[in-house]
C-alpha cells in the first residue's frame, strides 16, 4: 500500500512541478509593421514601430497580456477630404465644400492594448494562439494643402482587436514568435504584425 501512496505522490509532485513551468510571467518585444488608413486616405500607410508585451500565464493554455507599441518612422500618404473637414477655405472661393487633394504623412505616437490569449500546441517546441482585447492608438499627421497651408493633425482611437500567431521554443525559457492583430477602431482601421523573441520567467 505503501508503494502505491509513494507513486500517486511522485506523480502528483511531478504534474504540480510541470504545471508550475506553464504558468508565471513572460515578456515578449520587436519589430511591429502597421498598415493604419486613417479617414479620408485613400490607401493604408505603411508604418514601423517598436513593440513589447508584458503578460502572465495562468494555465498552460490562457494567458493575459499588455501591448505598448511606439513608431520609428513616419508612413507617406495621399489625403482626400473637403474644406469644410479642416475648417479651411484653401482656395479662396468661398466654397468649403470644394475637395483636398493632399499628401502629408502620419506616424504612430504609441498604440497599447491589453488581452486574453488561448494557446494550444502543435509540436512539442511549436505552439498556435489566438488573442482578442481592446487598444488604443495615439496618431500624428501633417498634410501640406494645394494651397500651402500646413495642417498638424494629432488624433486618437480605440476599439476591440483580434489575432492570432504561433510560437517557437528554443530553449525552456526563450522562443520565437509571430503574430498578425486587426485593430477595429472607428476611423482609423488598423492591422499589424510582430516578429520578435520572448522569455518565461
Amino acid at each position: 500500500m505503501f508503494k502505491y501512496i509513494l507513486a500517486a505522490s511522485v506523480a502528483t509532485g511531478l504534474a504540480g512541478a510541470a504545471y508550475a513551468q506553464d504558468n508565471g510571467f513572460y515578456v515578449e518585444g520587436g519589430y511591429q509593421y502597421l498598415n493604419i488608413e486613417p479617414e479620408g486616405a485613400d490607401d493604408g500607410v505603411d508604418t514601423d514601430a517598436i513593440g513589447a508585451r508584458l503578460g502572465y500565464q495562468f494555465t498552460p493554455h490562457f494567458s493575459v497580456e499588455g501591448e505598448l507599441a511606439s513608431g520609428i518612422d513616419d508612413g507617406e500618404f495621399d489625403y482626400n477630404v473637403d474644406e469644410d473637414s479642416f475648417d479651411l477655405d484653401d482656395n479662396n472661393d468661398g466654397d468649403f465644400n470644394d475637395l483636398i487633394a493632399a499628401s502629408g504623412d502620419i506616424g504612430l505616437n504609441y498604440l497599447v492594448g491589453i488581452y486574453g490569449k488561448a494557446e494550444v500546441p502543435i509540436t512539442e517546441r511549436l505552439d498556435a494562439y489566438a488573442r482578442a482585447g481592446y487598444a488604443y492608438v495615439d496618431l500624428d499627421a501633417s498634410v501640406a494643402t494645394p494651397g500651402g497651408t500646413a495642417i498638424n493633425i494629432e488624433d486618437s482611437a480605440d476599439g476591440p482587436a483580434f489575432g492570432a500567431g504561433l510560437s517557437f521554443d528554443l530553449t525552456d525559457k526563450v522562443y520565437l514568435k509571430g503574430d498578425y492583430t486587426y485593430y477595429d477602431f472607428e476611423d482609423t482601421d488598423t492591422s499589424g504584425v510582430m516578429v520578435g523573441v520572448g522569455y518565461k520567467f
